[in-house]
């Protein structure tokens, strides 16, 4: 049966990648139940590798994993005033249980503050608990009308950390190390740039004090949030009575903080790297590097390719696709849609002269190696292409990130293409709300001033310090 073709970017974006995400046989719509999806085995190999990535960040950090219930008794979310008003329409809710209903019912976790508050004001009496540094990998649930495979589902994996301190400052330092691990994954395993910020006030997370995220460019040139993490001061303290005698024996209420990514990744991952013949992994992302191809037409060569094959695959530590009933043609179409890195061709002519065909994924480029090289030449080849993904990213996002010093100039700018806008913005949810009527939202504030320092609000006039990144997203 023939494959079915993957729909051009240029013709249709959106097409595009349902096509890439199905045919690259990362996930597939889970029909059966709204808005939720089958991560399949290739999608969730990715998945594993950044659990893996950011899970050691973790450790290394001092962070230990735990696990808390999914369900979250109602009262819990009422209890932060913001947190259940941001999180109310999302909420899927448990009334019957057990054949009857339930005297106070259960909310399926949309986020896990107020469960883990009230499990902080149990483990923390002293500054002597301090600080309580966890992780949780899990599943939540919010109830999207709109969705889309890994970038907005009913259902989605996550991690989501969790950490209480005795001071505000000693909260600030670590939800900004967090943000520079999330930036460090997505820039040198994921090769996507990112630019890290505060978020406005009118765009933080319900129930924080600041929030703080990585904004991505994809290449149809909308911002993709990628992860963000939040200084949530005493709201949650208060809310779940979690507090602590300090050194000096005074009561104080923690100062918590919370961050997470999710699947939402493998959604950006796609869309910063893949092309129109299907997925394009970056090297150190890749579950599976290199895949050695054997080609032999009589049955005599078979033999004597296989053997080779094996021997170098076995070397180099690439997978071997000796599968009987396919053509050579289709195992290279079937693991090009997958987005493996390199493809190693062999053949009688290659056994014989010692050589082998190295092809790149993202390039298309074809070299013939000689065969005692050629495990140093892939390593070279799978770094220079992890560089060359990142690069071109980036080069990208410089391309399409522009300056406007007018409200005018921005809505004439985004209603034209979709850009980075660099423009003076008061931190104002008045401002904010003037950028949607055009669908745009500022994505964040740069920590860093990246251009030319202050200027006037371009809605206000008033003062302002740096330039805020203003785009339509996902």
């Amino acid at each position: 049966m023939a494959e079915s073709p993957i729909t051009p970017r240029e013709k249709d974006f959106a097409a595009w990648y349902q096509d890439v995400v199905q045919q690259g046989d990362m996930a597939e719509p889970a029909e059966i139940v709204k808005g939720c999806m089958v991560i399949k085995p290739n999608g969730y190999a990715v998945w594993e590798v950044l659990q893996r990535e950011l899970d050691t960040r973790f450790k290394a950090t001092g962070h230990q994993n735990a696990y808390f219930p999914l369900l979250i008794p109602e009262s819990f979310l009422k209890k932060e005033a913001e947190h259940v008003e941001g999180f109310s329409p999302e909420l899927a809710v448990v009334t019957i249980a057990g054949g009857k209903e339930l005297e106070e019912p259960y909310v399926i976790r949309p986020t896990s503050e107020t469960i883990i508050g009230h499990f902080f004001s149990r483990w923390i009496q002293s500054w002597r608990d301090l600080p309580v540094l966890i992780n949780q990998w899990a599943n939540v649930v919010r109830w999207e009308l709109r969705t889309r495979m890994f970038l907005r589902t009913t259902e989605f994996l996550w991690q989501e950390g969790h950490t209480a301190h005795a001071t505000h400052e000693e909260a600030v330092e670590e939800v900004l190390r967090m943000l520079d691990i999330y930036a460090e994954v997505a820039e040198d395993v994921m090769a996507m740039p990112v630019i890290k910020g505060v978020k406005t006030r009118a765009e933080k997370f319900a129930g924080a004090l600041r929030s703080y995220s990585i904004e991505a460019m994809m290449q149809n040139g909308l911002a993709l949030q990628a992860g963000t993490s939040h200084d949530l001061g005493q709201n949650f303290g208060k809310a779940f009575n979690v507090q602590f005698q300090s050194k000096e024996g005074r009561l104080d209420y923690v100062w918590q903080t919370s961050w997470g990514v999710s699947t939402r990744l493998i959604g950006g991952l796609i869309m910063s790297h893949s092309d129109d013949k299907g997925l394009v992994l970056p090297p150190k992302l890749a579950p599976v590097k290199a895949v050695l191809v054997p080609i032999y037409r009589k049955d005599e060569e078979r033999a004597r390719v296989l053997e080779t094959a094996h021997r170098i695959a076995k070397e180099i530590g690439a997978k071997i696709d000796d599968r009987d009933g396919h053509s050579p043609g289709a195992k290279f179409f079937y693991w090009e849609r997958r987005g493996v890195p390199v493809v190693l061709e062999l053949g009688p002519r290659d056994v014989a002269s010692n050589n082998i065909v190295l092809k790149r994924r993202d390039t298309g480029a074809k070299e013939v190696v000689a065969q005692s090289d050629v495990a140093a030449r892939l390593t070279a080849v799978l770094e220079t292409m992890q560089k060359d993904l990142y690069g071109a990213a980036k080069e990208r996002l410089k391309a399409n990130t522009v300056l406007a010093n007018s409200m005018i100039e921005v809505e004439e700018i985004l209603n034209g293409a979709n850009k980075f806008v660099m423009a003076h913005l008061k931190d104002d949810p008045a401002c904010d709300a003037r950028l949607k009527e055009f669908k745009a939202t500022v994505r964040n504030i740069p920590l860093v001033d990246q251009y030319d320092g202050g200027g006037r609000c371009i809605v206000t006039g008033e003062p302002v310090d740096r330039r805020v990144v203003i785009a339509k997203s996902y």
